[in-house]
């Protein structure tokens, strides 16, 4: 080893889904919306003056931050927004978990969370989802540094119910409790409506699922004005640029397209609620999902062998080769055309099998 190597951080990264190339394949692996972005998006990336980019962005986002505000009916001063919702929940990983006390989350869920605690020295415990794969809400009621899970949950897709979330709030009042929604919009009511009547609760959310904007990486988190400015002081203190001028003028217009954002989530639902009947009539079984993704595992055939099958004939879903997971495929909510075509592969490969 040389000398220098003994200093450096050394952290097990997260791993993102396989993001291949090509024009015919079918990517059903990384939960991205299946549609384009609200017309009024293409329009402004259009209309955008290249030469303004050689300034600065609004370091305080005012655009996005008023037209969020104004979207949720909260206060501008309970609004940050960040890149991506990754960005935002490292962000809040490093301001409100200091307590040295361990941090709470599922023992199944977004496997960024355990990187983030191993990056930034926080203690942590990851009480176990039942059978039945769901969170156990009486498991985050003892003393902790702080709570983070998301609703509904990754990779499972089960939405916890909000008089639950709401009694874990509750029952915490002295550290802080984070509602990660990045698949709300697909079948749940979100916990913002709390936001007011408790001061330690944050909730976050992206514009890569249901806004069809990943590759413009933008998330936000509404919470009390305290919470907001805690989590601004510590983003001015790590980078004051974050989110860069193009992703704020195309995010302030697919808020605006209120319309098209319901036409696009409402025709996910319908694929996803189609994809279910369609997966138990092929032996799949799998949790009830409120997300724009199903978690499923079938009857005969291990998950693995599926994976790859789907993968050699340029279908791809997520596989997690790990305890508890290493049977299940989560299959992202597609058009209906990629779904049928998904359901032709398995229907001819299972009777194979």
């Amino acid at each position: 080893m040389k000398a220098w190597e003994a200093n450096v951080r050394r952290v097990e990264p997260y791993v993102p889904g396989e993001q291949p190339r090509g024009d015919r394949l079918i990517k059903l692996n990384t939960n991205e919306n299946p549609y384009p972005p609200a017309p009024g998006v293409a329009w402004v990336l259009h209309e955008l003056d290249a030469a303004a980019l050689r300034k600065y962005p609004d370091p305080t986002a005012t655009a996005l931050v008023q037209c969020l505000a104004e979207h949720y009916g909260v206060g501008e001063d309970q609004v940050f927004v960040g890149v991506g919702s990754d960005d935002v929940i490292a962000m809040a990983f490093l301001t409100f978990f200091h307590s040295g006390k361990p941090i709470l989350f599922p023992d199944v869920t977004y496997s960024f969370y355990p990187v983030w605690a191993k990056l930034f020295d926080i203690p942590y415990r990851t009480p176990a989802l039942d059978a039945g794969f769901r969170i156990c809400p009486q498991d985050y009621y003892g003393d902790n540094g702080g709570i983070i899970f998301p609703n509904p949950n990754a990779p499972t897709g089960i939405l916890m119910p909000l008089e639950q979330i709401e009694e874990i709030v509750r029952r915490n009042p002295s550290v802080i409790v984070i509602v990660d929604e990045a698949y709300i919009d697909f079948g749940g009511t979100s916990a913002i409506r709390l936001v007011e009547r408790y001061d330690n609760l944050l909730v976050v959310q992206t514009f890569s699922k249901s806004r069809a904007m990943a590759g413009m990486r933008i998330g936000y988190a509404i919470g009390q004005p305290e919470l907001i400015q805690a989590l601004c002081d510590v983003k001015f203190s790590f980078n004051s640029y974050t989110m860069n001028a193009t992703s704020l003028a195309l995010g302030v217009e697919a808020v605006k397209d209120e319309a098209y954002f319901c036409e696009t989530t409402a025709k996910i639902i319908r694929t996803r609620e189609r994809a279910k009947e369609q997966l138990r009539e092929l032996g799949f079984s799998f949790p009830d999902s409120s997300a724009n993704f199903i978690f499923a595992s079938h009857e005969r055939v291990p998950a693995g062998e599926l994976f790859e099958a789907l993968r050699q004939n340029q279908i791809y879903v997520r596989y997690f080769n790990q305890p508890r997971l290493n049977n299940y495929l989560r299959i992202s909510v597609g058009t209906d055309e990629e779904m049928d075509a998904l359901f032709a592969f398995l229907k001819e490969y299972l009777w194979k099998a």
